[in-house]
């Protein structure tokens, strides 16, 4: 684990961070990014944000400088019979990929569904293959509810997710 690390609201001003690290190999391949996504596609998508979608970075000093290398969502469904379950995302930095940062973002993200929000279904996907992802998952109580068959472009042939879901019912 990263000991400076900083996990607080995404801001305007990372989009630039957010972009670099959609675009980057080693990221891209198990997100939805395009090498060819500008910097205004990530800066609508923070100015965007509603009421219902919560947004988090990681952030770090290296050399006297701020960086961010990981950022995670909950988007809470707007629908009132849905309202007690929330979609998810996370993507962290190739060069900072299993050191913890996952964990400590899903950690933070977490706690804000289950303590503040009161969420009892939080859900994702993860293209098959992902392993490292699929474990943290797991190691959060996630469980595989399906499989997603051809349901994204990856590097030229149609790629298999599978649907996971964490919940928590409260008695």
């Amino acid at each position: 684990m990263i000991e400076n690390l900083t996990i607080r609201p995404i801001r305007v001003e990372d989009a630039a961070a957010i972009n670099a690290m959609r675009r980057m190999d080693g990221v891209r391949e198990n997100t939805l990014g395009l090498f060819s996504e500008r910097v205004d596609r990530s800066e609508q998508y923070i100015r965007g944000l509603t009421e219902n979608d919560f947004q988090l970075v990681a952030e770090i000093e290296e050399n006297g400088e701020k960086k961010v290398i990981g950022t995670v969502g909950l988007n809470v469904y707007r629908n009132p019979r849905m309202r007690h379950s929330a979609s998810m995302g996370i993507l962290v930095h190739a060069d900072y990929q299993g050191r913890g940062i996952g964990k400590a973002l899903m950690s933070k993200i977490l706690d804000l569904a289950d303590n503040w929000l009161m969420l009892v279904r939080v859900e994702l996907t993860v293209f098959t293959d992902n392993e490292r992802a699929i474990e943290l998952y797991k190691s959060f109580g996630f469980v595989t509810e399906g499989v997603k068959k051809y349901a994204a472009i990856r590097n030229g042939e149609y790629a298999d997710e599978y649907i996971m879901a964490r919940y928590r019912i409260r008695e």
